[in-house]
Formats: structure tokens, C-alpha cells, sequence
């Protein structure tokens, strides 16, 4: 059957790409093997800069470090003919098949980063056990984004096969950077869901079990990640303190004054200092810090309450320590709630596919935070429709840990869902 034959094709896909993970705008080798991939199967490709509105991709890596990467990419595999259009770490492709017969526009979002994790080597991991454990040293596909690029192939190779079938246009949105929420707005001003009419987005895992299926997952809080430097004066500590400008300090009194922002009385908020760095030696007063800083929010409104309330309590201490600062906005996502619409049709797929035990119409559970959220609202301000779901799997340990692994099982069951899903729409 060809779906036995698809099913292969998707772990394929999945293990190569888990092998060879890489982090937001540089997924340049995953890339190029997407892009050739579907230009095979005959799919008009937009990509790169086409597809990115370069002044919104937040926490965009250096030019130095992006060309390391394309010497890695080259070095590893990267379809040779596809890369040029990725080497600047622009990475999203959008691909669409345009049937020729009337019909809605119909897109569907693929995110396809790593994250920063040495990935486990005990024995009964099972890439390391079956081979294709992560290759490159504090780099892991640990949420699911190979098996969601693959997920996006393997759709792609259904509509190919079977386009005398289907009505309107096809978009697939490979998307990069979704980790630290920081591509999909630059693919959002690029306007590139400003024709399409029903939007989906997806994930795997995220505590849903195998055989379980949520067409609409409501819980993402928005988000702001922010990079917070502080800059005062260097001194001898012993000689003359008095001299010094402590940066360490002013960054020390903001992440404990960080802490006792006051929740709000409408929703869920956060706040995380996850790192802190500063100084440059015990006998030298510090003259620079920096902190890496997250805020979260039931929604966009609450989220903003809690980044001015971090703003201003930067301002106050960089104030108290006469040190000069700087707050830099390197990711952010919005709040936003599914189409119930869209999500009824999603999970009448699910609820019929013979894989699926329990189909859920929707999940209104806090959760983290998705930058899907700007594509979905760009397609709703227009009138159309868009919901997010998530795709159940046994899962050998929770998202963003080192021993992260999925069943395979669920990969082709997906595929079918969003399949059978254009279908219904047609």
C-alpha cells in the first residue's frame, strides 16, 4: 500500500532530520532538503527572503556565525542547489499547490527548529540505540520539530499524489525559529497567510496521549523574551570601590524586584530570569551584566502589564547603581483563540481515522507560549478561520528534556488527518 510505503518515508525523514538538528535560522541544511523535496513532488516555491520580512526576525544570529554554519551545512549534507537561498539564516519556505479548480485557500504550519541540548547517550535511548542520535554536540531535536517537518512532507507527498482530488490552493509553511518564539512574525509581514482562508498549525506530544487527538488547543499564553544589559564602570575593588559602577548589582536588584510583580486579576502571568551574567574577575567591580528574561500572560493585555512592570523596574535599577541599560526584544508571541468552526471539521478527521480513541474539540489548559498565534490572528482579522491542534504520542520524557522520543506511529495518522481534512474543506 502506499501509505505502508509513507509511513516509512516519514520516519526516514524524521530520524535524518534528528540526527542533524539545528537551532532557529540556521535550520539551512533541514531547509534545503525541504525545498528540494517538495520541489520534486511539483509544489511553486517561495523561499528565504521571500518569505521573510527581515526586519521582525528577532534574535537573528550573527553574520559570523551563520557563515560556521553554511561550511557545517555544506559539510553535512545540504541539497547543494537549495542552499544559497538560506545562507543569510532567512529559513522559511512557503510551498503551495494550486490546483487550477475554485476552492479556498487552505495553509498549514510546520515549524522545524532544535533547541540547545546535549542529547541523551544511555544505552536505551532510542536514536542513540537505533542510530540516529543527534550528531552535533549540545544540539537535539527534544520538541518534536523533526517529526512535525516530516508530518509537513509526508502531507505534501498525499496532495501530490492525489491533487486531481482537491479544489483551491495548498500552502505549506516550513517556519524556523518557533523556539524562543521569534519566526513566524517575520513570515506574517511578508503577508504570506494574507490569502488563505483556513489556517492549522500543530504539535506532537505535549502531555496528549497516543491515540488522542485535540483539534483545538486554546492554552498558549502570549510571551515576551527579553535580553536586559546593564553597563556601568570597572574599578579596583579593594583601591577604589567607590569609583565602580556595579553592573552585577543593578542586575541582581532587577531580577529579585522582578519576582514581586504583581500577579493580575484577569488571567495567568509569569515572570523567569533564566540567566545571569556579569563581571570579570573577584577584585574588579562589574561593569557589564546581562539577563536573558521571559514574560508570560493569559493574554496579550496581561502579558504587556508584566513586560512594563519589568521595563520600569530595569529603569529604576540601572537608575539606583547609575548604570546605563539596554532592553532588547528578541522574541515575542500573541494570544489567540481557535476557529470552533474549523476545529469541529478537524475533529470529525480525527474522531473517524482508526488510530484515533479519543478526538477532543478543544483544550482551553494553560500551556507555554506558540508565535503560531500571529499567523492564526492575521487569517482571523481577514475573516477567515484557524485553529491549532495537537497530535498524541507516547512520549520517553517530557518536551525540551535530553531523552525526549516519540512514537513514530503517529506520524502517519497525521498526515492522513490533515489529508482527509483539505478534503472535507474542498
Amino acid at each position: 500500500m502506499v501509505n505502508e510505503h509513507l509511513a516509512s518515508r516519514l520516519i526516514q525523514w524524521r530520524r535524518d532530520f534528528h540526527k542533524y538538528p539545528e537551532t532557529g535560522f540556521f535550520e539551512m541544511r533541514t531547509a534545503s532538503i525541504v525545498a528540494a523535496t517538495l520541489d520534486k513532488l511539483g509544489f511553486a516555491l517561495q523561499l528565504g527572503k521571500d518569505v521573510m520580512n527581515k526586519n521582525y526576525c528577532m534574535g537573528r544570529p550573527s553574520e559570523e556565525h551563520l557563515a560556521e554554519h553554511v561550511k557545517w551545512a555544506k559539510a553535512n549534507g545540504a541539497n547543494l542547489d537549495y542552499l544559497p537561498f538560506f545562507e543569510e539564516g532567512y529559513t522559511g519556505i512557503v510551498a503551495t499547490w494550486e490546483t487550477g479548480r475554485k476552492g479556498p485557500t487552505i495553509a498549514f504550519r510546520f515549524d522545524m527548529d532544535a533547541l540547545a541540548i546535549y542529547e541523551s547517550e544511555e544505552e536505551k535511548h532510542v536514536p542513540n540505540k537505533e542510530g540516529f542520535r543527534s550528531t552535533v554536540p549540545n544540539r537535539m531535536h527534544a520538541c518534536g520539530h523533526d517529526a512535525h517537518t516530516a508530518i509537513g512532507l509526508g502531507l505534501a507527498t498525499m496532495i501530490a499524489t492525489n491533487h486531481k482530488n482537491l479544489n483551491g490552493k495548498i500552502k505549506l509553511i516550513f517556519q524556523p525559529a518557533e523556539e524562543g518564539v521569534r519566526g513566524a512574525k517575520s513570515m506574517v509581514k511578508a503577508n504570506v497567510v494574507e490569502d488563505v482562508d483556513y489556517f492549522i498549525a500543530s504539535h506532537i506530544g505535549t502531555g496528549v496521549p497516543q491515540g488522542h487527538f485535540v483539534a483545538s488547543n486554546n492554552g498558549f499564553l502570549a510571551t515576551s523574551k527579553l535580553d536586559i544589559t546593564f553597563r556601568g564602570r570597572a574599578s579596583h575593588a579593594g583601591a577604589k570601590p567607590e569609583e565602580g559602577r556595579n553592573a552585577l548589582l543593578a542586575a541582581a536588584t532587577a531580577t529579585m524586584n522582578m519576582y514581586a510583580i504583581s500577579r493580575h486579576s484577569s488571567g495567568i502571568t509569569r515572570v523567569n530570569v533564566g540567566e545571569m551574567h556579569a563581571g570579570s574577575g573577584r577584585n574588579i567591580i562589574p561593569d557589564f551584566a546581562l539577563l536573558k528574561v521571559e514574560t508570560r500572560g493569559e493574554s496579550s493585555e496581561i502579558n504587556d502589564f508584566v513586560k512594563e512592570q519589568v521595563e520600569a523596574i530595569v529603569e529604576g535599577a540601572a537608575k539606583m547603581y547609575q548604570n546605563e541599560y539596554e532592553i532588547k526584544l528578541v522574541g515575542e508571541a500573541i494570544s489567540c483563540k481557535g476557529s470552533t468552526d474549523l476545529a469541529k471539521i478537524l475533529y470529525h478527521c480525527a474522531e473517524r481515522h482508526p488510530s484515533i480513541e479519543n478526538s477532543i474539540l478543544e483544550s482551553n489548559d494553560p500551556a507555554g507560549s506558540e508565535d503560531a498565534t500571529y499567523f492564526m490572528e492575521a487569517v482571523q482579522q481577514k475573516g477567515g478561520q484557524a485553529t491549532y491542534c495537537i497530535i498524541g504520542t507516547d512520549l520517553a520524557a517530557g518536551h525540551h528534556n535530553e531523552k525526549f522520543d516519540i512514537n513514530e506511529q503517529s506520524l502517519l495518522p497525521a498526515v492522513e488527518i490533515f489529508y482527509d481534512l483539505i478534503l472535507r474543506i474542498n
